[in-house]
């Protein structure tokens, strides 16, 4: 995968970060969203396809993008397609402070060191070009002014950003209210954006335990036919690498 294109989870990372204080908005929804993202990235990299409500490997080989290598091995590694709230919902420590370095390093983003209460060391991160948070923003606004059904890849990032819920930072007020509305339709654009959008927003309501009944299995206990309840896929979480522990403080 070249590098001349930003990826989702940075894009959406971009977009989350408030140009006047350094924080990102909705923290703890953004990381579930940026592990989302991820795999809207590799299925557009044809690495990985829906199955179902899973996410199955079709394509091992590596992108060249190491954080997108690397959850694209921790799924190979399953052996079997896992769904895909199972995957946006495990432990994972330190993503949102991976991908902050990456646009660091690649000179988007600049760090600022502070503290909290006089006492607690705290990072803040300040965008260094803010016409490229601009570039993104206005792929989204074009999209819901036009109508025009959009690329898949800003019809999967429009898709994270309302699951994450973001459109209340992007779209603020009673003003905000029907790009907010827009925002949430432009899910249906994108299969595997949507399918992953919902996964962030089950996981956010408790819903990741939950399997989705088969269609065939609710038909026929709906006509009061025999059927053999199909064996749970559930496919075992995996701790993720502990090599990602610093957190940012927001």
């Amino acid at each position: 995968m070249g590098r001349s294109r930003r990826t989702i989870p940075e894009e959406l990372l971009l977009l989350a970060l408030d140009p006047a204080t350094g924080t990102t908005a909705q923290p703890q929804s953004l990381d579930l969203g940026l592990a989302g993202a991820q795999l809207v990235e590799l299925a557009l990299a044809g690495r990985i396809a829906p199955d179902g409500d899973r996410i199955a490997v079709v394509v091992p080989r590596p992108t060249g993008d190491p954080t997108l290598d690397c959850a694209l091995e921790l799924l190979r590694r399953r052996g079997a397609p896992v769904r895909a709230v199972h995957w946006i919902g495990g432990p994972r420590l330190g993503l949102r402070q991976v991908y902050l370095s990456h646009l660091e390093r690649c000179g988007m983003v600049a760090a600022v060191p502070g503290q909290m209460c006089g006492v607690l060391p705290t990072t803040r991160y300040q965008a260094t070009d803010t016409a490229i948070s601009r570039e993104i923003k206005a792929r989204l606004d074009s999209a819901i002014r036009t109508g025009v059904p959009p690329d898949p890849r800003t019809a999967a990032l429009a898709a994270l950003a309302h699951a994450v819920g973001l459109g209340k930072h992007l779209y603020p007020g009673n003003e905000g209210r029907s790009s907010r509305s827009r925002l949430r339709d432009l899910i249906r654009h994108d299969p595997m954006g949507g399918l992953v959008a919902h996964a962030v927003m089950d996981v956010q309501n408790g819903a990741a335990a939950q399997p989705r009944r088969p269609a065939a299995t609710a038909r026929q206990g709906a006509v009061g036919a025999r059927a053999t309840a199909e064996p749970a896929r559930g496919v075992p979480m995996q701790p993720r690498h502990g090599s990602m522990a610093r957190a940012v403080a927001h």
